[in-house]
């Protein structure tokens, strides 16, 4: 059992935390706060603007947004940072960055597709009308790969209790759904619905790549194994005793 490091910031990483912390000072505080231009209304997740009006982008654009009066973005960074970078370290940049923007993305899309049922069946449209803000989607996403890929790493939950990074994403994961469960959808600052889309978008995302990898491996195999040929020289088989040659 191997107890987790800290990695130092990998590219990757390092770009979406300079975007996510220039998006809030720059967006957020400056412009929105002291100059009162408005822009949240256009970049942060909207559901009913996303389904009725069909403003995909925010779907994209929320994740670079964060609570102005707490230390949301702060602690949405650290775990960016911690849990990002051994991912990008594991994978590479590439698939990293791809994994990142699918969870975050499937986070809001599981959120709006949620809220818009629940409009549906209750007729209240409150849920609809709430706009969420952050990275946590993504983030969860990000837990969820942590927990599979570095299963038995040690992480110490609150700080004080070590116990296998595994376990740390099912307790994370199951906290949030008694939470959603126990809130409701509009019962609570935390989108617990988006932070629990993310981490199922990104647990089918990873099955399902570690599936399409699988068959790739079989068929390249199963290409090799069909371009052997059996040479039989039968007039040297006459001569000599040393049975049939393969070749590749």
């Amino acid at each position: 059992m191997s107890s987790v490091q800290v990695t130092p910031m990998t590219p990757v990483v390092k770009r979406l935390l300079i975007t996510i912390f220039a998006c809030w000072f720059v967006l957020q505080v400056v412009l929105e706060r002291v100059l009162k231009v408005n822009i949240s209304s256009w970049l942060i997740l909207h559901p009913d603007h996303v389904i009725e009006k069909f403003w995909v982008w925010q779907l994209v654009t929320y994740m670079f947004f964060h609570a102005t009066t707490s230390l949301h973005i702060v602690f949405n960074g650290i775990m960016l940072w911690f849990f990002g970078s051994e991912l990008e370290k594991h994978w590479g940049g590439k698939f990293f960055t791809v994994y990142y923007f699918v969870c975050g993305i499937g986070a809001a899309l599981v959120y709006c597709f949620g809220v818009s049922i629940y409009a549906a069946v209750t007729g209240a449209r409150t849920p609809l009308l709430i706009p969420i803000l952050g990275a946590s989607g993504a983030l969860f996403g990000l837990l969820v790969a942590y927990g599979m890929v570095f299963a038995d790493r040690v992480i110490y939950f609150w700080g004080l209790f070590p116990m296998k990074a595994k376990y740390f994403a099912m307790l994370a994961a199951a906290i949030d759904f008694s939470s959603l469960l126990t809130t409701g959808f509009a019962g609570s600052e935390v989108a617990y619905l988006a932070h629990l889309g993310g981490a199922l978008v990104g647990f089918l995302f990873l099955m399902g790549h570690a599936r399409w990898k699988l068959s790739q491996n079989k068929a390249k195999l199963k290409k090799k194994s069909s371009s052997l040929r059996l040479v039989v020289d039968n007039e040297k088989l006459r001569k000599e005793e040393d049975g049939p040659k393969y070749w590749n």
